[in-house]
């Protein structure tokens, strides 16, 4: 690593001093876990001295932290550019690499940082678990060729259910409404589904989805009210403050759940068998939307394979992976009204038959109409800029109207970013956000929130919630 460099910008004393100041409130902003005054702070400190490559370093973490990916490799690059000998640039672009699923690129930056600080724990097994899971994929990809389905290796016969087994049970290998409440109550006390019942819902479900279009079709009759919920990411607790509040599901309470059902909290694995076991009680009351976090490299970054395999099995953890792929990509209710996880599209002319046709069954490529379906964001300004997440696109008010208006729409719903009080309207009311995990990583201290809209006029009405404290350990 050869220093810093040459091409700086003359920065006055004042400017630098006033920059120290920025970085200073921007670093207490941080602190208090408050990601979106950080950055600001931070940026205001690069525009009076962009010559600092630990403003961008610090900015590329607060960007992590608020998953934008794609500008938290940004701006650990320029912090890299600024000075080749400081270590944290590459700490932060690795990290940023990483949750991109780029594991090559961050392999080298860790392999750096690895040289630069031999005695730094963490940096050495950040290097190991990297180095693991690029020898991993290595691997699978060498016999891929032969891989079978996990489905069709699953022996259910030979599963025996143990005498002191007093869980919930499957009655003539089907859900029951009493199987639902009983599994939930299971849950609730920190007891497991028997492993045969959770590989029978498993297998049931892929079948299900199997057969359902990349774009899923909703009929909402004039007075039946319909339910949209956001993101779940594991917290079991909260998706049952849900159903306190707003029913359980039912053929006259009819749910569609918009992705990102697990990852990051602690009980995704109830999360997932709870909603699986309501779409194979109601398969056409309940409804489920593939979020981003339906995917390998998120499973493996955010928890969700480490849970499968620590609770169940390896093999279930790849079993989870198959069904994934199949889970339909968006939802066309009443033929006015989409939703989908992330957003819309890097093109216009995007047609409703063009998203029914789409081949899914298969991990999110990195760009095309699958990938923004679950990655994309909207924004502000009229137009579409690279995502902030490195992966989609960002999409104006006008993308957004011309979408609809070509495809005889009234509004949009997706989900995919938390916000403040569970929901946010934009774009003159035609994109609607909506995320369910209230106080999400235990951090953001966020309501969430769910959408009631009935068949008639389709109008969304917002309730809201604060996150639920489990008196569990």
């Amino acid at each position: 690593m050869s220093g810093e460099d040459d091409s700086k910008l003359e920065v006055s004393e004042e400017q630098i001093k006033e920059a120290e100041v920025c970085k200073e409130t921007a670093n207490k902003y941080f602190k208090e876990q408050n990601f979106d005054e950080a950055v600001k702070w931070y940026s205001k400190a690069i525009e009076l001295n962009p010559n600092v490559a630990v403003y961008y370093a610090n900015r590329s973490f607060a960007n992590l932290r608020q998953e934008a990916f794609g500008y938290a490799l940004s701006d650990a690059s320029k912090a890299i550019l600024l000075d080749k000998s400081y270590v944290k640039g590459y700490y932060r672009r690795a990290a940023a690499h990483m949750s991109l699923g780029k594991f090559k690129l961050a392999l080298r930056d860790f392999e750096t940082v690895t040289k630069a600080r031999p005695n730094d724990s963490d940096a050495k097994k950040k290097f190991l678990e990297c180095t693991k899971i690029v020898r991993k994929l290595a691997f699978e990809k060498a016999i891929a060729v032969d891989k079978k389905n996990v489905a069709d290796t699953i022996d259910l016969a030979g599963m025996a259910i143990e005498d002191d087994y007093f869980g919930p049970k499957l009655v003539d290998d089907k859900v029951t409404l009493d199987f639902m409440k009983k599994l939930m109550d299971c849950y609730k006390n920190q007891g497991k589904l028997h492993r045969k019942y959770a590989y029978k819902i498993l297998l049931d479900v892929e079948q299900l989805f199997m057969k359902q279009p990349s774009m899923v079709e909703v009929h909402i009759p004039d007075d039946k009210k319909f339910t949209i919920c956001g993101d779940i990411h594991g917290q079991f607790y909260d998706l049952m403050n849900i159903f306190t509040l707003n029913g359980l599901p039912s053929p006259d309470n009819p749910y569609l759940f918009n992705g990102d059902f697990v990852d990051r909290g602690s009980f995704s694995v109830e999360c997932i068998f709870t909603l699986f076991g309501f779409k194979l009680l109601y398969p056409d009351h309940f409804f489920m939307s593939r979020g981003n976090h339906e995917s390998v490299t998120m499973n493996q970054m955010y928890g969700f394979e480490g849970e499968v395999k620590s609770k169940y099995t390896e093999q279930m953890a790849h079993l989870f992976t198959e069904v994934y792929n199949w889970l339909p990509l968006c939802h066309c209710l009443n033929n006015r009204v989409l939703v989908m996880h992330g957003g819309l599209f890097s093109r216009d002319g995007v047609k409703l038959d063009e998203l029914r046709e789409i081949e899914r069954n298969k991990q999110p490529p990195e760009d095309g109409l699958m990938c923004e379906l679950l990655w994309s964001d909207p924004q502000p300004q009229d137009g579409r800029a690279p995502s902030k997440r490195g992966v989609g696109v960002q999409f104006g008010p006008d993308v957004t109207h011309r979408f609809l208006k070509d495809n005889g729409l009234d509004y949009v719903v997706r989900s995919h970013e938390v916000k403040a009080d569970g929901y946010e309207v934009a774009h003159d009311g035609k994109c609607i956000t909506v995320f369910s995990a209230p106080n999400y990583c235990d951090t953001m201290g966020n309501k969430g929130a769910f959408i009631i809209l009935n068949g008639k006029d389709m109008k969304p009405n917002f309730t809201t919630y604060e996150a639920v404290v489990s008196t569990k350990s």
